[in-house]
């Protein structure tokens, strides 16, 4: 009665041994360590953006920025991420100049808006810091036309929110 005892105790211990390493193997501890099945932010560069279509994208934005009276600078970069056009709002802060450019050329560069970056590093991945031109803070979003990204908005001045109300309302004239 003993060893039977004992062989299904030992039974349930290997059966629960095996479950759990099986959990894990479904699904990784660290959720960094989980595979996609498609690649993200898979969008395909384009030709870069015109300046026509640059100055319409910002004066929408410095056009949402004054309904609401706040202070802005708002950059342009084309497909590769460099400065088509810029417009810096009376009374902007001065740092805003190179801020709203390195925020729209992380969102060109790594083809994701810079609100991912900011949710990033908030979570804890403080890996994106070591990453080539990441700036976690809201505000910059990439340019996509017919499929293809043509470039990148980046706004500061603001809170984040505000930036990226701005972005947005650059983004909404690219259609």
């Amino acid at each position: 009665m003993k060893l039977q005892h004992a062989t299904a105790a030992a039974v349930a211990t290997l059966l629960l041994a095996c479950g759990t390493a099986s959990a894990q193997q479904q699904a990784p501890a660290n959720p960094l360590d989980a595979v996609p099945e498609k690649m993200p932010f898979d969008v395909p560069y384009g030709a870069p953006i015109s300046l026509d279509r640059a100055d319409a994208i910002l004066n929408a934005a410095i056009g949402e920025a004054r309904r609401r009276d706040w202070k802005l600078v708002c950059a342009v970069v084309d497909s590769g991420a460099q400065l088509v056009a810029l417009r810096r709002m009376d009374g902007a802060q001065l740092g805003s100049i190179d801020i709203s450019q390195h925020k729209a050329r992380a969102a060109a560069k790594y083809r994701r808006e810079t609100k991912v970056f900011e949710g990033g590093i908030q979570g804890g991945n403080t890996y994106l810091l070591t990453l080539d031109d990441i700036i976690g803070s809201r505000g910059g979003i990439p340019l996509v036309l017919d499929g293809r990204l043509i470039g990148a908005i980046g706004c500061s001045g603001g809170t984040g929110s505000q930036d990226e109300v701005a972005a947005k309302a650059g983004v909404a004239a690219l259609k």
